[in-house]
Formats: C-alpha cells, sequence, structure tokens
C-alpha cells in the first residue's frame, strides 16, 4: 500500500487539469501511469514541505561552488 499525496490534492484531476490547459493529449493506456507518476511527485513534494526550518532561513539568490 502507498501512501496518500497531500489531503485534498487529487493526482487524476490534475492531470486531466493540466492536459486541458497545455493541450497535449494523454494515450488512455499511458493515463494511470502519468497518475502514478504525479502520486509519486506529490509525495515526494510533502515530504520536503514537512522538513522544518526556522522562521529566520532566507533563500539563497546565488549558488556558488
Amino acid at each position: 500500500m502507498t501512501k496518500a499525496a497531500a489531503p485534498g490534492f487529487d493526482p487524476a484531476a490534475h492531470v486531466a487539469h493540466m492536459e486541458a490547459q497545455l493541450g497535449l493529449v494523454i494515450d488512455p493506456a499511458w493515463r494511470p501511469t502519468v497518475v502514478a507518476n504525479m502520486t509519486a511527485v506529490a509525495r515526494a513534494a510533502d515530504l520536503v514541505m514537512s522538513w522544518p526550518l526556522p522562521e529566520d532561513i532566507e533563500a539563497a539568490p546565488v549558488f556558488e561552488a
């Protein structure tokens, strides 16, 4: 069993909405795979967004090695 994405996020509805917005045509045979991928991306985003950060942290405008 896989963990669900964020409450209120419907991956299938999101895929359908973005398909229409971008003028894409997703082959029905691929739709379940696209929705599964969007679900995995949403779970990964939930993990990243759940990481605690101090309030005084600011985004770095320039990244240098």
